[in-house]
């Protein structure tokens, strides 16, 4: 496969498939009729995927459950439509369903892609090694990819930590997560992202040197709260979290006081900018 099969937005070139940003879930959501389309190329799309959603029904596939509604423009008349979506996952999903000879070099790429991760259970450097390569390609120093694994590692210490708390649910790292950021910055995660024009990115690999700083004292601070006083439950650490992050909003004040800068940047690595707006997903 091509190097350009990077997103799902660069899986059909040249074809425009409708797709929709949600910034409280951080993911994308396409239209399943678009992709039908270019993938079967069917004069009737819509009828040759309500046929498939049967089809999938009956199997008892899990894909029905994951499909929302938006109201997306239409490509004929202009107009807003109520239009069954998926969002990154169930378009892929969607993809390796569809009997069609234009969806076997997709299905190629992502056979490739759960091979790749197949190898690097066997050996885990070749994860590491893909990392730095990615970063490297990007134009990050040797320098800075070395801070950001070892971040990744002190973000491991405190996830430690959380988890002998009784922290179990994705949601409530995220939460917690959140309280931090909110503690120093003012700003959730999805907000931070928003402000500074990313998206899917990683909010970290796109922060500026301070904040990447100010983001490991409020984490180390929450850190050693917790292993010194060993909350317990969603509450009881979403507390201390609260407590690291004002420990990193201390930080900052100093800073910005004595440089006269604001730590806060809308900088970001892209190469690329956003331009549509953000919408959120009705639910079906």
């Amino acid at each position: 496969m091509n190097n350009k099969l990077q997103t799902i937005s660069n899986l059909f070139e040249g074809k425009e498939i409708r797709s929709v940003w949600d910034s409280e879930k951080e993911d994308y959501f396409f239209s399943v009729v678009d992709v039908i389309s270019v993938l079967t190329e069917s004069p009737r799309p819509r009828k040759y995927w309500n046929a498939l959603k049967t089809k999938l029904d009956n199997e008892g596939s899990q894909l029905s459950s994951k499909l929302g509604q938006l109201k997306l423009k239409s490509q004929k008349d202009g107009k807003n439509y109520l239009t069954d979506v998926l969002d990154t996952k169930g378009i892929l999903r969607l993809i390796e369903s569809v009997p069609s000879p234009k969806a076997e070099p997709f299905k190629v790429w992502l056979a490739g892609l759960g091979s790749e991760r197949i190898d690097e259970v066997f050996d885990p450097e070749i994860a590491i090694n893909r990392a730095v390569n990615y970063y490297r390609n990007k134009g990050y120093s040797d320098e800075w990819i070395k801070k950001r694994l070892n971040g990744i590692v002190d973000r491991f210490k405190l996830t430690d930590i959380w988890k002998d708390g009784g922290i179990k649910k994705p949601v409530e790292y995220a939460m917690l997560t959140n309280e931090i950021y909110k503690g120093w910055s003012g700003m959730k995660a999805s907000e931070y992202k928003a402000y500074k024009g990313i998206r899917k990115e990683s909010l970290r690999d796109n922060m500026t040197d301070i904040e990447i700083a100010l983001t490991n004292i409020g984490e180390i601070a929450a850190r050693d709260i917790a292993k010194n006083e060993r909350p317990q439950g969603l509450s009881e650490n979403m507390k201390v979290a609260a407590r690291g992050g004002r420990v990193a909003k201390s930080a900052r004040d100093v800073y910005e006081e004595e440089t006269k800068t604001s730590a806060i940047s809308k900088e970001n690595a892209l190469d690329y900018q956003y331009k549509d707006d953000n919408k959120k997903l009705e639910n079906k």
